[in-house]
């Protein structure tokens, strides 16, 4: 299988990861021979854990570790967890392969889920904390959206600010069923709680707006 980096892509991303504040591990889950784009992933997560002594890589099967899956509330394959130093999840979750240009959301929910945090007005930051209801952020992308990485780096940061919150990026062409059932015509398109709708790179407050009517 060829290699998703070159090697002058590999040493920006060793000078990247040097940014890492803890450990992180990578939880990926595939699904043998149901998931035809589960050998690429497994490649590309084996080639990113090379790049740094602090990120980790446990593969898990979505059948046989039926209960770590359900711990994490994966359901779909290849579909990936990031856990912090502690191995707890902090709600930053990929369905799909997080390629093209989801590299730009892996990478910094790479460094987030170390430690490496990013401020947020003070402002947004007590709406943050005020959320006291389970949500759930899915932001559906194309790994060919230059705008979609937005959307999903600023589901994570709620997600990685409040433990009500979990965040996931699904790659819309790789799970059409659930793409359809949202009606997904454009990306990126944000969907919480399964109700609640946003279409395009919105800002947080708009996330926040729908979050606050739950």
């Amino acid at each position: 299988m060829n290699k998703m980096f070159t090697p002058e892509l590999e040493e920006q991303l060793r000078q990247v990861f040097e940014g890492l504040v803890d450990d992180v591990t990578i939880a990926l889950f595939t699904d043998g021979e149901a998931c035809y784009s589960c050998p690429e992933t497994v490649g590309y997560m084996r080639e990113v854990a090379a790049l740094s002594d602090k990120i980790h890589l446990k593969e898990y099967d979505l059948q046989r570790d039926a209960a770590t899956a359900a711990g994490f509330k994966v359901d779909l394959a290849p579909s990936i967890v990031l856990l912090d130093a502690k191995g707890d999840y902090q709600g930053v979750k990929f369905n799909g392969i997080p390629a093209g240009h989801e590299i730009n959301s892996f990478i910094p929910a790479l460094l987030e889920v170390s430690g490496q945090a990013s401020e947020v007005p003070e402002d947004l930051a007590a709406r943050v904390d005020a959320i006291d209801k389970p949500v759930n952020i899915k932001v559906f992308v194309t790994l060919s959206c230059p705008h979609c990485p937005g959307a999903v780096q600023k589901a994570h940061k709620l997600a990685l600010m409040n433990p009500h919150v979990e965040a996931e990026m699904v790659e819309a062409q790789t799970f059409q069923e659930l793409s359809s059932k949202f009606n997904v015509s454009g990306v990126p398109k944000i969907v919480i709680n399964d109700t609640y709708e946003l279409v395009g790179n919105q800002p947080i407050q708009a996330f926040l707006d729908e979050m606050e009517r739950i």
